[in-house]
């Protein structure tokens, strides 16, 4: 697993059935089946992660998300990886519209809405970045916690491995902290 992201550290945490990875990097850079979008209710993938993803692949996602909306927060759609390496992208809302200031329990829902769909879908390995940080508003150290909550008290039957990965050391930081 240390070849998670060339060049970059790597932190491992054993817990149980279920592989916690940290990394800090881009998503897209991560060996995972899967990947996570800290998505909107309405599948549009607009700045920061989400538009990030939607550059690298292709706008066929985005139409694909969209096409799947409304998405309640606490829910989940798969899409095909598009132009990336990815096999799926799982658009795990944290907020109804665009731009909006969230409570962190929207992270928790939105983690939680993700491993599910990994899981269902048997995926054995899935990476997710900071979700809510950006537009959403919420702070690093209570979406870490709220996110390594809802993986702890997860109880996968396929899925194997989760990558919590951001380009944002700070993101990187709070996680390792909570862990």
């Amino acid at each position: 697993m240390d070849s998670l992201l060339s060049g970059l550290e790597a932190d491992f945490i054993d817990m149980g059935s279920l592989h916690i990875t940290v990394v800090q990097g881009s998503i897209l850079e991560a060996e995972a089946q899967a990947i996570v979008n800290a998505a909107n209710s309405l599948g549009v993938m607009g700045g920061g992660v989400a538009g990030v993803i939607r550059r690298a692949a292709g706008v066929e996602v985005e139409q694909e998300a969209v096409a799947q909306a409304p998405i309640a927060v606490g829910n989940a759609v798969l899409t095909a990886g598009g132009k990336t390496k990815f096999q799926g992208i799982i658009h795990a809302p944290t907020m109804p519209q665009p731009a909006m200031r969230i409570p962190p329990q929207n992270v928790a829902l939105a983690t939680k809405a993700a491993l599910t769909l990994a899981d269902e879908r048997g995926f054995t390995s899935l990476a997710i970045p900071g979700m809510g940080t950006g537009v959403g508003g919420v702070a690093h150290a209570q979406a870490a916690a709220v996110m390594v909550q809802a993986i702890r008290a997860f109880k996968p039957r396929s899925l194997q491995s989760v990558i919590l990965v951001d380009v944002d050391a700070a993101m990187v930081q709070a996680w390792e902290k909570s862990l």
